[in-house]
C-alpha cells in the first residue's frame, strides 16, 4: 500500500470508529470503561487528531463487533472502489459510507438503514462533543433528540448540538432510509449562503 493510501485509510479511520461507536450505542466514557482506553484518546482518534495504534484498534474492533478490515475500509470484495470510501457494514444491515478523507474539520458520512420487518422501538440515544447536520435523502427517519421525537422525510434537514442525547432508526417497515450527516467534532457549524444568478 502506498504512503498516500495509508494516510487516506488512517484519515478515514476516525469517522469510521465514531460511526461504529454510535451504532453500538455507546458513549466515549462507556467505551473507555469497557476497554481501558482514555476518553481523551478516543476523542482525539475519532476527530483525527491522533492516529490509532494496532492495540487500540483491536480493542475497539472487539468492543464494536466490527472487523479490522471493515474499520480500515479494506474488506474483501470491494473491487476498485477507493478503500477510504468503502462502506462500514454492521450485522443488522446498516451501512455507513465516509465521504471525507482528510483529518480534522467537518466530516461527512452517508448512512443507509435497511427496511424493517416490524415497527421500530424508540432509538437508543448517545451524546458527545460536536455539532451535527443531517439531511434525509430517502425514506422516513425517526430522530429522537433529547425528549423530542421527529419523523423526517426526504429533503428534511436538522441541525443540532451533539451534546444533546440523540439517536436514529428507520421510522417505518416499508423500505430503507438513507441520510447524509455532516459532523463537526469541535462544534464546527455549516454556514448557509445563498447566491442569485439574477443581475
Amino acid at each position: 500500500m502506498a504512503v498516500d493510501d495509508v494516510d487516506g485509510t488512517l484519515a478515514a479511520m476516525g469517522p469510521r470508529l465514531r460511526a461504529a461507536r454510535e451504532h453500538y450505542g455507546a458513549t466515549l466514557a462507556g467505551v473507555s470503561f469497557a476497554t481501558g482506553i482514555s476518553t481523551s484518546t478516543l476523542s482525539r482518534i475519532e476527530t483525527g487528531r491522533r492516529k490509532p495504534t494496532l492495540e487500540v484498534l483491536l480493542h475497539l474492533s472487539k468492543e464494536y463487533g466490527v472487523s479490522l478490515d471493515e474499520l480500515a475500509g479494506t474488506a474483501p470484495g470491494t473491487g476498485a472502489e477507493p478503500r477510504a470510501t468503502t462502506p462500514l457494514s454492521f450485522g443488522d444491515g446498516k451501512a455507513v459510507l465516509p465521504l471525507t478523507r482528510y483529518v480534522g474539520g467537518l466530516h461527512a458520512h452517508k448512512h443507509v438503514l435497511p427496511a424493517l420487518e416490524n415497527p421500530p422501538a424508540r432509538p437508543r440515544q448517545v451524546s458527545h462533543d460536536g455539532h451535527e447536520w443531517l439531511c434525509v435523502l430517502y425514506g422516513r427517519l425517526w430522530l429522537a433528540l433529547g425528549g423530542q421525537d421527529l419523523v423526517l422525510t426526504p429533503g428534511d434537514v436538522v441541525e443540532f448540538d451533539t451534546r444533546t442525547p440523540h439517536g436514529m432508526v428507520n421510522a417505518s417497515p416499508g423500505g430503507p432510509v438513507e441520510y447524509l450527516i455532516m459532523f463537526g467534532p469541535q462544534g464546527e457549524r455549516l454556514r448557509p449562503r445563498i447566491w442569485s444568478s439574477r443581475n
